[in-house]
């Protein structure tokens, strides 16, 4: 039984090491995969959840898009998602609370019923209210497929 509990042990501490992230860190990259979900389901609650009230998202071009903007681009179903995916990311955290995360999204669905496929490199600034982690800033720029 010994040897057991030990060899879990050493695989438990070998697979931590090994992929270099605390389980703050992998908190945090689970939440990033999460918050994709509102944007695939439609479901404006879920990303009212995932975005802090004063959120920015700047975009490639300069733009700069607020919580609200993207709240009602989902509400309005202009944009419909088939595929939203972060992925090859790697976190930073900054005390308990704060948290840079770079990555890559692949989003593909329908722009006012025109199809879109593509690949964005994104910064995100997460902050941690009330226990949970929230988008606070985004930059994103397209990146070739």
């Amino acid at each position: 039984m010994k040897t057991a509990t030990l060899v879990a042990f050493v695989a438990i501490f070998a697979c931590r090491f090994l992929s270099g992230q605390t389980s703050a860190e992998q908190e945090v990259l689970q939440f990033e995969r999460d918050a994709c979900k509102p944007f695939v389901d439609a479901d404006v609650a879920g990303l009212e959840r995932v975005l802090t009230a004063d959120f920015t998202l700047t975009l490639s071009n300069g733009e700069v898009n607020t919580r609200a903007d993207e709240i009602n681009e989902l509400r309005s179903g202009k944009v419909h998602y088939d595929a939203f995916e972060n992925y090859e990311m790697k976190g930073r955290l900054y005390g308990d609370n704060t948290a840079v995360v770079l990555g890559k999204t692949h989003v593909k669905g329908k722009t006012n019923g025109k199809p879109f496929d593509r690949v964005v490199q994104f910064t995100d600034t997460l902050i941690k209210r009330d226990g949970r982690w929230q988008v606070a800033a985004s930059h994103v720029s397209p990146l070739e497929k």
